[in-house]
């Protein structure tokens, strides 16, 4: 939006050179050409979660993923487990197809962990659990799990036979102060599916594509590998073109393109993470908000605390006064299932977060006791 992010020049060049040959202008494989799912494959395998082709099945953007993901292992009348707060997506996909949706909770005070005893009520006082959705790197949180909370998640899903979809889009935007740990390699006992794309890491959400991963150490989801594949053919697939150079952009074939994608990852993380420390720095003494420090992706969330304010009774008075008084726009935490709570969005340049961030001190200055 405001040009401060740019997408590699040979992203841009591949996708040139493969429309002007006329070869992608036609349908492809409903779930991805096998070149896509190779690149993919290849890209995503990790000590533990090895992949092949076969369990990658392509979707439109991650949304799409999650969507193949979620019909895959739930069904009418089951139940979804989703965080909370938590991309309000999975309850409408869940939703649409009448699936319902149990909350889990995560922990403010711990970074927003997962609180693993609401994790276990929520599983038990399902009627019947169908899957359980972990995202990690958050949105709307920005936080990151470390392996050891990873596997205490994967030994309560053990323990009630629950299979995991684990959302990692952000998987690639992760500050100094944490490490992605792929949730499939750290598990033995429970399947996974991992959904993702090239959206967040490499800035280009309207290219959508998005995969789902098949991880299946005990053989548990040949029927789920199968039915993915068979509900990819619902919208016959995602965009040909992208796809046919998703190879050359996940697994880049020279060393200058190499060199090209690890200059534009360092780049990208580096303005990302000062953007979140400055974004924590300058909120940190402003009246009535309390900053959650982020370790990826590209949100903070704050609290607001409405005993500071004379006439604000909640996060949806509080970001809706802000938008109409200072033209400054944040979500509210209801819309991920949090009140009292509110998102930001860091990805714009600094300049225009401070100019953001000076007008919601000012508004709340205005408000204050």
């Amino acid at each position: 939006m405001f040009g401060n992010f740019k997408t590699p020049a040979f992203f841009m060049n591949a996708i040139e050179e493969n429309l002007k040959s006329y070869k992608h202008n036609g349908y492809v494989h409903s779930a991805g050409t096998i070149a896509a799912r190779k690149a993919v494959a290849q890209r995503f395998s990790s000590a533990g979660a090895e992949l092949t082709e076969n369990d990658v099945v392509i979707g439109c953007g991650c949304s799409g993923a999650l969507d193949l993901a979620i019909t895959a292992l739930c069904n009418a009348g089951e139940t979804l487990l989703v965080p909370r707060p938590g991309f309000a997506l999975y309850e409408t996909l869940a939703q649409s197809k009448g699936i319902a949706v149990a909350y889990y909770d995560l922990n403010s005070e711990k970074g927003w962990e997962v609180d693993l005893d609401s994790l276990d009520t929520a599983i038990k006082d399902c009627d019947a659990p169908a899957a359980i959705l972990v995202n990690n790197p958050s949105n709307p949180c920005g936080s990151v799990y470390s392996a050891e909370h990873l596997k205490a998640v994967i030994e309560i899903a053990a323990k009630h036979c629950t299979p995991i979809i684990a959302d990692e889009i952000y998987r690639n935007i992760v500050f100094s102060t944490a490490k992605f740990v792929p949730m499939a390699g750290l598990s033995e006992d429970v399947p996974v599916l991992s959904v993702g794309g090239i959206a967040k890491e490499f800035l280009v959400p309207g290219w959508r594509v998005g995969w789902v991963l098949v991880h299946d150490k005990k053989g548990r989801f040949s029927k789920v590998r199968d039915g993915l594949f068979r509900l990819s053919q619902l919208v016959l697939g995602s965009c040909s073109l992208i796809q046919s150079a998703l190879p050359e952009l996940l697994t880049p074939s020279t060393d200058e393109n190499k060199k090209a994608l690890a200059d534009f990852t360092q780049a990208t993380l580096a303005q990302l993470e000062d953007n979140a420390k400055f974004t924590t720095e300058r909120l940190k003494d402003v009246v009535g908000i309390n900053v959650i420090v982020p370790d990826g992706a590209m949100y903070v969330m704050i609290g607001i605390d409405a005993s500071k304010f004379k006439d604000i009774d909640g996060d949806i008075a509080f970001t809706q006064m802000l938008l109409e008084e200072e033209h400054v726009f944040m979500l509210p935490g209801t819309c991920f299932g949090m009140a009292k709570f509110a998102r930001i969005v860091f990805s714009a340049p600094k300049d225009k977060l401070a100019e953001a961030y000076d007008r919601i001190e000012k508004f709340c200055k205005a408000h204050a006791v």
